[in-house]
């Protein structure tokens, strides 16, 4: 019979191996169920070592801001600025964005989709984003050419863009070019570009192609202005690969086609723990796990399970039964 002394304890696992297993782990499990189980786990939920990645970008489009800022304070915090990538959808406030890039020194991936940025803070705080390789700004609204050539500037280490939009948040526009003179002016180093549903023209597509000779991605899905020659780019591109512009997605199916994905979907309503709060000091691990100094005894969390809310994340669907 094996004696179990020769396997090491879960718990005796070192705090950075322990956190590259639970960052696979759903959020809600690693703010509410791994830190109750040992303090060992405790601690390496509560240090850096499973934020290295941010990811809340689902939970997000269903919180309220109040909510979204409070985590992302305490996510971010946690990391001790050591986070390389943060997926947060919805932003709204300067002040948060403002403590992103307070924190941001170890930063690579930023994606910001859905979220109320504008030029002037862009314009502000986009220095201290200097090492990020990705960015990802679709669907926001309130950012032109020049917030994406600021990111351009600043960004020198820059390789990959997504700057999608629906289709309904540009029709009042009339042309978007001056956003594709701006990538190319200022981003020369890109290698994945994704413009769908942008009012662009043949003559900004092309400026693109002009300066960013690294491309191997381009996705124009959408973009019913611009015409490329196949000879073209197959002569002066030949390692690019162009999605679009007549591409049929889930913009020009019908609502209940192929494009929803659904499955049956399952909510979650749980509070997580706040930063401050020790469940070991004394008692049982219960024990004053859900106390609240901060304020965040409303804090309601709810997870969708199932492609259908992956694919129309943007909608504001009723909550699930």
């Amino acid at each position: 019979m094996t004696d179990c002394s020769e396997f090491r304890a879960w718990e005796e696992l070192i705090p950075d191996a322990l956190g590259l297993i639970f960052r696979n782990l759903p959020l809600q499990e690693i703010l509410t169920v791994v830190p109750r189980v040992c303090k060992s786990w405790y601690r390496a939920v509560s240090g850096p070592y499973c934020w290295q990645e941010i990811d809340i970008e689902e939970w997000s489009q269903r919180c309220k801001p109040e909510q979204l800022d409070q985590m992302l304070q305490m996510l971010v915090t946690r990391s001790g600025g050591s986070f390389r990538r943060l997926s947060v959808s919805g932003l709204l406030t300067e002040s948060m964005f403002t403590f992103i890039s307070e924190n941001a020194g170890s930063l690579q991936r930023l994606e910001l989709p859905r979220s109320e940025i504008s030029d002037s803070i862009v314009e502000r705080v986009t220095p201290r984003f200097s090492n990020i390789t990705f960015l990802d700004v679709s669907y926001c609204r309130k950012i032109s050419a020049h917030a994406l050539e600021t990111f351009g500037k600043n960004c020198k280490f820059l390789v990959g863009l997504r700057r999608r939009m629906h289709p309904l948040e540009v029709a009042d526009k009339v042309c978007q070019d001056e956003e594709a003179y701006a990538i190319a002016n200022t981003m020369p180093k890109l290698h994945r570009l994704e413009l769908a549903y942008l009012l662009l023209t043949t003559r900004g597509v092309l400026e693109i192609l002009s300066r960013c000779r690294d491309l191997e991605y381009l996705d124009l899905r959408g973009c019913w202005d611009v015409k490329l020659d196949e000879k073209y780019i197959k002569e002066w591109h030949p390692g690019l690969k162009v999605l679009g512009p007549h591409v049929v997605d889930c913009y020009e199916r019908s609502f209940w086609e192929d494009c929803s994905d659904y499955s049956d979907s399952s909510v979650y309503s749980w509070d997580f723990m706040d930063d401050g709060v020790n469940i070991y000091d004394g008692g049982s691990d219960d024990d004053g796990i859900w106390d609240d100094d901060q304020g965040l005894e409303g804090l309601e969390v709810r997870f969708y399970g199932g492609g259908f809310n992956d694919a129309f994340a943007a909608f504001e669907w009723p909550p699930s039964p």
